[in-house]
């Protein structure tokens, strides 16, 4: 599961775009604002593809299906890899409606006495920021004046070894030389992407239960502490 994470490198995520030689436009409304501490629902940076074209812009995180009649009380937040092709809320969008998610980094609750969690931050070893494999949708309202919603969720794998310590599931992290390739969604083979991330990849440390608030969103939120309970 992914129900918290980070994001506060936009500079570095375009700059990475453009060594990869990714061409993208952002979107008329593109917002971007700092936050080390995203919760659900929240209007957040996704790179988008649709047909070969690829816009930054804002997105709502929580999936919204464009057949829905109304807003939905359920906006799932996360979809199995394993199941994508057989979940009515997700298999439409599988071979059409792909982007990638830029995040700092994510954030876990472990156990750790009672109903004691102790949260951790999760990020790339290398220190650079990641890029989660989504799906993404739009929907119209049938009231003329209501703006379109723009939305999207976090597909997840199992645990590599690294985070089975603290959870048995983990997002989707693309390497840098799969971004391209996921964001073609038509692209037949680009499901095989959907695999835990090599062990190598992710650096864990536990931080401050002040993440458990959404309402903190300061930097403060990624900086190590110690364990409790050791």
């Amino acid at each position: 599961m992914c129900g918290r994470f980070g994001f506060f490198e936009l500079i570095y995520f375009i700059e990475k775009l453009r060594q990869l030689e990714l061409p993208f436009l952002e979107a008329p409304e593109f917002r971007y604002t700092a936050s080390y501490n995203i919760a659900p629902e929240t209007d957040i940076v996704i790179l988008l593809g649709e047909n070969g074209k690829h816009t930054l812009r804002q997105a709502q995180w929580g999936m919204i299906p464009h057949w829905a009649r109304e807003l939905p009380k359920v906006r799932p937040i996360n979809a199995r890899a394993e199941s994508l092709a057989v979940k009515p809320y997700f298999r439409n969008m599988l071979h059409r409606h792909h982007c990638i998610i830029p995040a700092s980094g994510f954030y876990e609750w472990k156990r750790v006495s009672g109903s004691k969690k102790q949260p951790y931050f999760i990020h790339r070893s290398d220190n650079t920021p990641m890029a989660f494999a989504g799906l993404w949708d739009i929907w119209r309202s049938s009231e003329s004046n209501t703006q379109p919603v723009v939305s999207f969720t976090i597909i997840t794998t199992e645990a590599n070894n690294t985070m089975k310590p603290i959870h048995d599931r983990m997002p989707v992290i693309l390497e840098p030389e799969h971004w391209k390739e996921w964001l073609e969604a038509g692209t037949p083979d680009a499901t095989k992407l959907l695999v835990p991330s090599g062990d190598d990849k992710l650096d864990i440390y536990p931080v401050s239960t002040k993440v458990n608030s959404p309402r903190h969103t300061s930097r403060d939120c990624t900086e190590p502490v110690e364990e409790e309970g050791l």
